[in-house]
């Protein structure tokens, strides 16, 4: 089967004042695979992620997301899109107050009108396919940095979506504990099958987990490439990423 692009952004541009951010962003993220964007630090990278989830409107170009403009759609259908997707956010983001059950619970609650019964059965399923099982009734704060990541990707999986956004996921988190996490990312992808979009800093380590590698340097997107091409590139500017982040070893290593 071919590979077909379940969100495009065409020449996408953001400024905020006089600081233009993303100046005519082109990306295509392919059905099932896993596009990891890479790039310094406050190039706009968790920008992409807000302009797909419709959190943040292009001030020129275009957002698909399943054929459809997201920026266009009424906030009926944006809600409707919204349902496809699933957030991990840096820090996990659970509601300190609410138990590990109820974070996990409260899209079903909020978004459907699924009986308690079964949504304990989903909810304890999700818990269980990232080890989490028996912290229903514990606190965020009675969890670990890697237990906490692994209770926010839970709740991003509960309603079985279509794409799930990565923003950062292994902040905060040692070698160890960000092995685990990726991971659990890598089975429960292999698992569901969802398409992944993941915003990271974690060069080289990220790039196992990806089919695709995204640069985002100077407001565009310099090249989206496999990662083997991706470290082997011959672009003057990925090469110095590369150079930078991984060292020149492994390019030495890998070209024959």
């Amino acid at each position: 089967m071919s590979e077909r692009p379940v969100v495009q952004l065409i020449d996408v541009r953001k400024s905020y004042g006089a600081q233009q951010v993303l100046k005519g962003v082109n990306l295509a993220i392919m059905e099932g695979k896993t596009t990891v964007i890479v790039g310094g630090s406050g190039q706009g990278k968790s920008q992409i992620i807000k302009h797909i989830l419709g959190l943040v409107r292009p001030d020129s170009g275009s957002v698909m997301v399943f054929g459809k403009e997201i920026s266009r759609v009424s906030m009926r259908e944006l809600k409707e899109i919204r349902t496809n997707f699933g957030v991990l956010f840096q820090n996990a983001a659970l509601f300190d107050s609410m138990t590990v059950f109820d974070n996990v619970a409260l899209p079903l609650r909020e978004r459907t009108k699924m009986p308690e019964e079964e949504i304990a059965k989903v909810v304890n399923e999700k818990l269980a396919m990232m080890d989490v099982e028996g912290t229903n009734d514990k606190y965020p704060a009675q969890l670990s940095g890697g237990m906490r990541k692994r209770v926010g990707l839970a709740r991003a999986l509960v309603l079985d979506p279509k794409i799930i956004f990565f923003d950062e996921p292994t902040t905060g988190l040692d070698v160890a504990k960000s092995n685990e996490i990726y991971r659990v990312f890598s089975r429960t992808q292999t698992q569901l099958g969802y398409t992944a979009v993941i915003v990271s800093h974690d060069v080289p380590k990220i790039f196992k987990l990806a089919d695709y590698v995204a640069l985002l340097h100077d407001g565009v997107i310099q090249a989206c490439l496999t990662p083997e091409e991706f470290q082997l590139s011959d672009d003057p500017v990925i090469k110095e990423f590369v150079e930078t982040t991984m060292g020149p070893l492994y390019s030495s290593e890998m070209e024959v």
